[in-house]
């Protein structure tokens, strides 16, 4: 019988929405789910865990150091036995962590799971989601998968809490790790991956200073900020903020696309946004082919005429 161990992702002392997606799929799976959580003070997450509709139990490993890739995957190696599938996001934490733990088991991992067929055979995008693949993993070993998160939507709360187990760590943090310093541009904004609204921006904007106004919208909208891989190897931003082929896949309900050109790189990266709205002053703009929304104008002009009508409409 199928057993899944769930690695879940924390920011801060809270669950990343993206473990409740990573649940949804563990619950195509198998009826037997359970979630583990590293942090020092997780009893938040581990409570946010414990709530979701489908996970029969949660183990809170009380793990003091940061939570480098490094040294989690052996942690987690000592939990998986027992267990048929260790599933985590597709996230930047999953794409770090997960391949680790699959080094370790001795087993190919399977990246990027849309769909189960059955508990070894899934669906996954290749070649930059322009073609849906199906494959078959053994089933005489564990299999460890990442789950592709604009696939999935969050589970639910369910009626009654699953129990807690809290545990000291059984391994030794490696030495040939260290960590240095955590760095963020986030703020107090939703997280990019997971967030219901993005706002993003492209090499139009022209500079580091004029993302600042992206900022000021996103705040108006309860928004995420985003980039085009252009902006980012301008500078104007950190690349944790690219969306696209080779950054961030994600699937808001809103996307707001200023100043983004709409490569195929990056159109792969929004292909299951609900509502793509996008401002471009140039009319042919491959942007405008996939938008539900769009409209042609310099965005110099248009953000602040949209801030200040979002702040009106909200007095």
């Amino acid at each position: 019988m199928a057993r899944v161990l769930v690695i879940a992702e924390c920011s801060g002392e809270r669950l990343n929405a993206s473990t409740a997606k990573c649940v949804a799929c563990a619950r195509e799976i198998a009826s037997d789910v359970v979630v583990a959580v590293f942090a020092p003070r997780g009893a938040e997450a581990a409570a946010e865990a414990a709530a979701l509709e489908g996970v029969s139990r949660v183990v809170h490993v009380e793990w003091s150091s940061p939570p480098l890739a490094a040294s989690l995957a052996p942690e987690i190696v000592s939990l998986a036995p027992g267990f048929t599938h260790v599933l985590g996001p597709s996230s930047t934490f999953g794409k770090d962590l997960l391949p680790r733990v699959a080094a370790l088991v001795g087993v190919g991992q399977v990246s990027d799971v849309m769909s189960v067929l059955d508990p070894y055979r899934f669906k996954r995008p290749i070649y930059a989601g322009n073609a849906i693949a199906t494959v078959r993993a053994p089933s005489d070993s564990t299999l460890v998968a990442t789950v592709r998160l604009a696939s999935y939507a969050a589970a639910g709360s369910a009626a009654q809490p699953a129990p807690i187990e809290i545990r000291s760590p059984s391994t030794s943090p490696p030495s040939h790790t260290r960590f240095v310093e955590l760095r963020s541009e986030q703020g107090n904004r939703p997280d990019l991956q997971t967030a219901s609204r993005v706002v993003a921006g492209g090499r139009a904007l022209g500079s580091a200073e004029n993302f600042t106004r992206l900022y000021e919208l996103a705040d108006a909208l309860g928004a995420a900020v985003g980039a085009s891989r252009a902006a980012v190897d301008s500078g104007f931003v950190a690349n944790d903020l690219q969306v696209g082929q080779t950054g961030k896949i994600i699937a808001p309900e809103l996307y707001v696309a200023i100043g983004i050109s709409g490569a195929i790189q990056h159109l792969t990266g929004i292909k299951d946004a609900r509502t793509i709205v996008a401002i471009n002053r140039d009319a042919d703009a491959p942007i405008f082919e996939i938008a539900d929304v769009g409209l042609v104008a310099d965005w110099a002009q248009a953000v602040p005429d949209l801030i200040a009508a979002l702040r009106t409409a909200s007095r």
